[in-house]
């Protein structure tokens, strides 16, 4: 992942009197927008290590723990259904939460008493349900999103399930892109389309030599085989690498700001450049952009997947390490309420207060496994 920079690439008003042309103001709010997604870049490099860590010693023991309880809970007001003193309307409710209960318990969790006492409680079958679940979610898929799934797609979770939705929707994507292009190349080209074209080449072709032209002036200066010191051949080498980097990713903020480490440039150089030149840098600066967007867009979705976490784009991950933190809190408070709740539900009288403390999400049915108390 990309560093913040150490020197500043910027374009300054040479005089009080002078304002910034606009390719300049342009090439300015770019430097700042590449800057500013590069340190949050570095952010998560810095950050997911120690989340993962914080996550596997503390949240996955809490969570199997609150799992285990989740399935002693179960057990326990299956055998409270059928006890002296609990009312049919209670035994309804106790019903629809046992159900619910397994519902958001993970597939490899359920065993066949599990399955037996989701049986009796639901009056179904607990595979059958499934089946139809995942039937029912590959058709919404398939008429919402036009994504054709595989009559044999096998999955536990919705976790997994949505990855391979993302995964075949890309898929079909490219197949519809690569055949779009296929039929445009196919069809006779218009006088507008060609000159369009050729306008396109010959801007990318104005791009690719104004970053040879920074490039090359670097590998001059930086060429280790030209150096006798053996300290400052090694600085360079180090250098050339890094230059080498930038170019082959086409990478035009990290080689001015090497240009500024060399001082071969400086902001009055800059302030210097023609509008064609930085006409030229802004449209690399533009795609650099684009890159770094992606790159933060697949490490955040790479998280939220990794460990079920839903935010919005661009928060900083400090701040979802504060919340990991707080729902370790918020996780071991949960599994010491479960704990106790399992030795007060063998009480009739604590059972049925608890009922009446539930309240259903709307008539007949309780809130789902996610709104669950549990």
């Amino acid at each position: 992942m990309l560093r913040p920079p150490v020197h500043s690439v910027s374009i300054a008003a040479v005089a009080a009197s002078t304002t910034l042309s606009k390719q300049q103001k342009a090439f300015n709010r770019l430097i700042r927008q590449i800057e500013q997604k590069r340190a949050l870049l570095a952010a998560w490099e810095a950050t997911l290590p120690r989340y993962q860590r914080k996550y596997t010693e503390k949240m996955l023991p809490l969570d199997g723990a609150i799992e285990a309880l989740k399935i002693r809970l179960i057990h326990c007001l299956s055998a409270a259904h059928d006890k002296k003193g609990i009312t049919r309307g209670e035994r309804k409710q106790l019903d629809e939460l046992i159900v619910a209960m397994i519902q958001g318990t993970p597939n490899g969790a359920i065993d066949a008493e599990l399955k037996a006492i989701y049986k009796r409680h639901g009056r179904s079958d607990f595979d059958a349900d499934v089946a139809d679940n995942k039937a029912l979610m590959k058709s919404m898929v398939n008429d919402m999103m036009g994504v054709d799934l595989a009559d044999d797609l096998d999955f536990d979770t919705p976790d997994e399930f949505m990855r391979h939705v993302a995964e075949k929707f890309a898929e079909q994507q490219e197949i519809a892109f690569q055949q779009q292009e296929l039929g445009r190349a196919k069809r006779k080209k218009s006088a507008k389309q060609i000159a369009r074209e050729e306008a396109e080449a010959a801007a990318e072709r104005d791009v690719s030599q104004s970053l040879r032209e920074v490039y090359r002036k670097l590998a001059s200066t930086l060429h280790p085989d030209r150096e006798p010191d053996p300290v400052e051949r090694k600085r360079k080498t180090a250098l050339m690498q890094k230059a080498n980097k930038a170019y082959d990713s086409r990478n035009l903020l990290q080689l001015l700001e090497l240009q500024l480490e060399l001082e071969h440039i400086d902001p009055a150089a800059l302030a210097r450049m023609s509008e064609d030149k930085l006409k030229h840098y802004n449209l690399i600066l533009k795609e650099q952009t684009r890159e770094l967007d992606m790159e933060l867009i697949h490490v955040e979705s790479e998280f939220m997947l990794r460990f079920h976490v839903e935010f919005p784009l661009n928060q900083a991950p400090a701040a979802l390490l504060r919340g990991l933190e707080i729902e370790i809190i918020e996780k071991t408070h949960a599994r010491r309420d479960m704990e106790r709740d399992l030795e007060s539900f063998t009480d009739i009288p604590a059972l049925k207060a608890f009922l009446r403390a539930v309240k259903p999400a709307r008539r007949g049915q309780f809130a789902p496994p996610d709104e669950c108390p549990f």
